[in-house]
């Protein structure tokens, strides 16, 4: 492994290389910065990553030349720039984004990572985040690190030998931060809707954001809880300090939390390092429907931009304006729903911030699907739960008109006569 500066590390990225980004808060920010003042000497370099933390310059109009971003996840820095055209977004599953790596379909030249500094034995750790960047530091051609002690050192897959580094930069920057906010009484009462569902010694799913923190809130008095997430943030800390969380139940990884990258604030940066009752696993793995289903009671809770009278979940667009990505939540909603007693929850606030209804006679053009109608179990918001499955589209209609803000009920109520003929 070569130490040099950011600048001599990214020479090595040619005009025509496929260039991968680590995900979330490892985004190497030198190293992103240092390739992006390139610009001038590179042309045609196709950048690919999933939600990155962070600035994302390559992404400037001035750079289209030299730069291609195509995103498996849209975060806010790429969000404009792909309604603009100067990029563009992937739609995947998370558990799959490891095989366009893996077999060849996307044939990665380097790969950008942000490590831990090598222990007594020459391991470096890829930290938190270890999901489809595995894959990709496996079949780099080239792979440079930013090495950083203020990367926590987390087990699993993420392990890489500083032989497998051909380049690397040393900086000592903090890692981006997420504070979790402030919960709303919305958010609470959807919390506490969804911690009925959630049985003791259940297996858990959920992401970062406010309605997952309300829920984490709301299950102080459960018992046996276990984790298997793509994902995690500082909401689950006081449950595993508290003993609510002791994964005890699980049939896969038990007494161990399972995941593949996790975002939040310095608190969850230090409980994550070295911490042997935590897995960071390939998202291929951790993902996989096969896995997930061998947990029991596995309650997976995940959110939606919007929901349809019949059940059809929009979680990445608004209309045609991509916000956020495919991502796992169809393979926990399904992985759930195969696990015996398992509870796949879609979770919402009735209505936006500006009071616009977000169950809805029908998606808006353009509208995104990314869970369908057949795979929805449990719709919940802060007006109640909406029990799906099993039921047909009338019995769906009225059970989501009765959880929609009651300002909307009597127009969905039209709305579903026109279409159904009855209630």
């Amino acid at each position: 492994m070569k130490i040099t500066s950011s600048e001599e590390a990214v020479k090595g990225i040619k005009s025509g290389d496929n260039i991968y980004i680590h995900t979330a808060a490892a985004a190497p920010q030198k190293l992103i910065a240092a390739m992006t003042e390139r610009h001038k000497e590179l042309k045609n370099v196709y950048v690919y990553h999933l939600h990155t933390e962070g600035a994302a310059p390559y992404v400037k109009p001035e750079y289209e030349d030299a730069f291609h971003t195509r995103a498996f996840f849209v975060a806010g820095n790429v969000r404009s720039a792909i309604k603009e055209g100067f990029a563009d977004y992937i739609p995947i599953f998370l558990s799959e984004v490891p095989h366009l790596f893996n077999r060849g379909i996307i044939k990665l030249d380097v790969a950008l990572i942000q490590v831990s500094p090598p222990d007594k034995h020459g391991f470096c750790s890829m930290g938190v985040s270890v999901d489809a960047s595995r894959a990709a530091v496996n079949n780099a051609k080239l792979v440079i690190a930013q090495i950083n002690p203020n990367m926590p050192r987390t087990h699993g897959d993420g392990i890489i030998h500083r032989n497998d580094i051909d380049v690397a930069v040393e900086v000592d920057d903090p890692l981006p931060e997420h504070a979790p906010a402030d919960l709303s009484e919305t958010e609470l009462e959807i919390g506490r809707y969804c911690a009925e569902l959630i049985e003791d010694g259940a297996s858990l799913q959920m992401g970062i954001g406010s309605i997952p923190d309300a829920v984490l809130a709301s299950l102080t008095n459960h018992k046996n809880l276990g984790v298997h997430t793509e994902m995690f943030s500082d909401g689950l800390i006081s449950l595993v300090e508290s003993g609510v969380i002791n994964n005890s139940n699980k049939k896969i990884h038990p007494n161990r939390i399972v995941s593949s990258f996790a975002v939040g604030t310095r608190k969850l940066y230090d409980f994550m390092d070295d911490n042997p009752n935590l897995a960071m696993l390939d998202c291929a793995y951790v993902n996989d429907t096969a896995v997930i289903r061998r947990n029991p009671k596995v309650t997976a809770v995940n959110s939606a931009i919007e929901v349809d009278l019949t059940g059809q979940i929009c979680a990445d667009s608004i209309g045609t304006y991509l916000y956020s990505g495919v991502g796992g939540q169809m393979d926990f909603i399904r992985g759930a729903s195969l696990s015996e007693g398992g509870k796949p929850i879609i979770a919402l606030p009735s209505s936006t911030k500006r009071g616009a209804n977000r169950i809805v006679p029908f998606l808006k053009q353009g509208a995104g699907v990314v869970t369908t109608r057949a795979h929805v179990h449990y719709v919940v918001t802060e007006h109640g739960i909406a029990s799906l499955y099993g039921k047909g589209l009338k019995e769906r209609a009225s059970e989501l008109i009765k959880i929609s803000h009651p300002d909307h009920r009597e127009m969905l109520e039209r709305a579903a006569y026109d279409r159904f003929k009855s209630l």
